[in-house]
């Protein structure tokens, strides 16, 4: 039997994944806030907590937790702060509509959604997020906490490093490398390597700035 889920926030990417726990089949115990005014609030058919009332929680012992929250900053830091705290034993979440090949492999904390396709032998690391109809090729190596938006397309043997977003729609092609903490804007279509903390936009994909914000 599946065990029960927390999912940490209560937006509308955290509403997605409990349809995805849905879809699975698995118990969903509830969001957990850190804004005190959300609590006892219901985001959908479920109850809102605060931190500090899940930590003292009896079934905590008996629950996983997923971080419902898309930004690769913040979502990182809270995971961090679950494993600080010794409740750090997190789920995934897979949508039952997802296509996987074969030989992938999931870190924990990572969301798959609807639509997606992920192929043979991709690697993904922890509290990644494949979000809805994106395409993941065959032999990608997606590092933790990276966050693959809607419609982006990832050629065969791209590799992405820690903390970085792809956009929405974006293209990355075949074998290209793109770094840690690095930003590919909306649409942009990547046909060369990104270093690590790049943002890079349009169609080829340019430099932009460096992306300051640190995990």
């Amino acid at each position: 039997m599946s065990k029960s889920v927390f999912i940490y926030g209560s937006g509308g990417h955290a509403r997605v994944i409990a349809d995805i726990l849905a879809s699975e089949n698995k118990p969903i115990l509830g969001f957990i806030e850190d804004e005190s005014c959300k609590w006892g609030r219901s985001g959908s058919k479920y109850d809102i907590i605060g931190y500090e009332e899940f930590l003292g929680l009896e079934t905590k012992v008996d629950s996983l937790v997923i971080v419902g929250i898309g930004d690769n900053v913040v979502r990182r830091r809270i995971a961090m702060k679950l494993e600080v705290s010794g409740r750090g034993r997190f789920d995934t979440a897979v949508h039952a509509s997802a296509v996987i090949g074969g030989e992938t492999s999931f870190g924990l904390g990572t969301v798959v959604m609807a639509g997606t396709v992920i192929n043979s032998g991709a690697t993904i690391g922890r509290h990644a997020i494949i979000n809805t109809g994106a395409c993941v090729d065959h032999d990608c190596r997606l590092s933790e906490f990276v966050h693959i938006s809607p419609g982006a397309h990832l050629g065969g043997g791209v590799s992405i490093g820690a903390g970085s977003w792809i956009g929405l729609g974006a293209s990355v092609i075949n074998n290209c490398r793109i770094g840690r903490n690095a930003i590919v804007g909306m649409g942009a279509v990547v046909i060369r390597d990104i270093p690590d903390y790049w943002v890079v936009a349009g169609n080829p994909a340019r430099f932009m700035r460096m992306n300051e914000e640190k995990e």
